[in-house]
């Protein structure tokens, strides 16, 4: 059973569906293409493609191309949040742990949801206060500008890359299920049509490809939920006793199961969900599009309502999946026994969309779910390319003497060559176990960048060298753990026993980076260090007021 569980959470991260981790095709290497979704899928192509093409012709400075010129509202900022975070894995892999465990993927679900509330009430006004482009800018902002740059772009690009190489395993894999392409030229499709966002639209065309995409999955959720609560008579009761009649588990799947028996393991993946959403580098970015403190806060109460909101939509449509979709031989291979659940776990809420709705909802929602794909690798070419040309190409490499346009140049032929990058490792791990990304991405996000992170903002004693150890720390043994966990160790190498017991690391390698972090700034007692302890005072002044933050552009 506990392989079935880090397979279906695997595919939620991986924005594929149960299908790609758990290795069971069954039913969806049969379905045939579906032209309802290939036309919606081309007209959502169209559009965004339309918009891009507008938002070029209103690029034309870096603050535009790395923050849309800081003049997105509050209210579109959230809605390109959720759009940004609502991903793939949401609709798909988190309703098909529900499906499967019943209240164990409810409590996934919440683990997804829980970081929310502390970026909003941590970290969102000094975000915006305190940064420009990037996560880095806070980060250095009263420490060694190049060595404190150089590690956070190392720490945003460790998680890009990583986060993008699932994307685009899942994107490719999703494509060959649902429009029947072949997983390289799907692969390949998403990678240009990254490429053209972000070069051609930056920020701007970003924004809007996620507030479409964001408003097309809220809309498909809720449409499908109306029409799935009409058929037990809009009663939330008659779900539940649906579900349990039909899962072979019975009763059971109301209550906590296997899937988190292991107390350190729980908390352990709860932290490096909890904070790792904290610190991915492309929601951070997106608090420098609003114009000031305010539009920061109301756009992450704006994100967190719909977020939250369409979590439950998915958490209620998995459990009316377990009788509507579970009990259909149609959906699965091998029926039922004895009336009880035994199959169906392959991508339940498209069939759950088929069964309520035909080929017309099953399109529309097999296309957002492709939709979700692109918005999500847009964001992180973006932040990709601002830690490149920014951080390492703008402020280490030429020490600040760069101009606009050879940062925006260095930009773009960093989303290129990350487009690349995307595609060629995307191609590769076609066929590798890729779940041990979706533990690293979030426990390098959890371990290196949050510590940095938020002591910089709120902790005076922070010196460059307790940050540069610490940080590297967590980044070191978040990965070393993940590589000796069951997830590298065993499932991809080939050994019987794990070296490390648990599969997610941040309780660990998080503890760590903090620990040597404070420490370390502690004993650091050179004259930098005081400088840098006396330098906290402007920058409480910065965070709390504004002044001196970024404005708004003009345009």
């Amino acid at each position: 059973m506990r392989a079935s569980f880090i397979g279906a959470l695997t595919a939620a991260l991986l924005a594929a569906g149960p299908a790609l981790a758990a290795g069971d095709m069954g039913a969806a290497d049969k379905q045939s293409v579906n032209p309802i979704a290939i036309g919606m899928f081309l007209a959502f192509v169209g559009l965004t493609l339309g918009i891009t093409y507008w938002a070029a012709k209103r690029t034309r400075s870096a603050s535009d191309f790395y923050t849309a010129g800081g003049g997105i509202s509050g209210v579109q900022n959230g809605l390109a949040i959720a759009g940004d975070y609502m991903s793939a894995a949401t609709l798909l892999g988190l309703s098909s742990l529900v499906y499967l465990t019943g209240f164990d993927g409810m409590a996934y679900i919440v683990s997804f949801f829980v970081g929310w509330p502390i970026i909003l009430f941590l970290m969102a006004e000094r975000l915006r206060n305190l940064g420009r482009f990037t996560f880095a800018d806070i980060a250095s902002y009263r420490l060694d500008q190049s060595k404190v740059r150089t590690f956070a772009a190392l720490g945003s690009l460790t998680v890009v890359v990583c986060y993008l190489i699932v994307q685009m395993v899942g994107a490719g894999q999703l494509i060959k299920l649902l429009f029947g392409l072949d997983y390289a030229v799907a692969v390949v499709l998403v990678g240009v049509l990254m490429v053209v966002y972000v070069t051609f639209g930056g920020m701007i065309a970003t924004t809007w490809v996620q507030i479409i995409k964001a408003c097309l999955m809220l809309g498909g959720g809720f449409l499908l939920l109306f029409l799935t609560l009409a058929h037990f008579g809009f009663s939330l009761e008659a779900v539940a006793s649906s579900a349990t009649s039909a899962h072979k588990a019975g009763v059971k799947i109301m209550g906590p199961g296997t899937m988190l028996a292991d107390p350190i393991s729980t908390v352990s993946m709860s932290l490096g969900l909890v904070f790792g959403t904290a610190a991915l580098p492309h929601i951070m970015m997106r608090f420098f599009t609003v114009p000031n403190a305010k539009e920061a806060r109301k756009s992450v109460f704006v994100a967190s309502g719909l977020i939250g909101a369409f979590f439950l939509v998915v958490g209620i449509l998995g459990m009316a999946a377990i009788s509507i979709v579970g009990t259909n031989p149609k959906f699965f291979e091998g029926g039922v026994i004895g009336g009880k659940l035994i199959g169906g776990n392959n991508m339940p809420i498209m069939h759950l969309a088929q069964a309520m709705g035909g080929d017309l909802l099953l399109g529309f929602m097999s296309a957002v779910a492709f939709a979700t794909i692109l918005a999500v690798v847009a964001g992180l070419a973006l932040a990709g390319a601002s830690s490149i040309a920014h951080d390492l190409y703008a402020r280490v490499i030429r020490k600040g003497e760069a101009t606009e346009a050879e940062e925006m140049r260095v930009s773009k032929l960093s989303s290129l060559a990350l487009g690349v990058v995307g595609v060629v490792l995307g191609i590769l791990f076609e066929k590798q176990n890729v779940a041990f990304l979706v533990g690293l991405t979030f426990g390098i996000a959890a371990s290196a960048n949050f510590p940095v992170l938020i002591l910089s903002m709120y902790w005076k004693g922070l010196t460059t060298r307790g940050a540069l150890l610490g940080g590297l720390t967590g980044l070191i043994s978040a990965v070393v753990f993940v590589i000796l966990s069951k997830t590298v160790w065993v499932a991809v190498i080939g050994y019987a026993t794990p070296v490390f017991p648990y599969e997610h690391p941040a309780l660990f390698s998080m503890t760590l980076a903090f620990l040597v972090t404070i420490v370390v700034s502690k004993l650091d007692n050179s004259q930098r260090a005081k400088a840098e302890i006396a330098a906290y005072e402007d920058q409480y002044v910065r965070s709390q007021t504004g002044i001196g933050a970024a404005a708004a552009s003009s345009h």
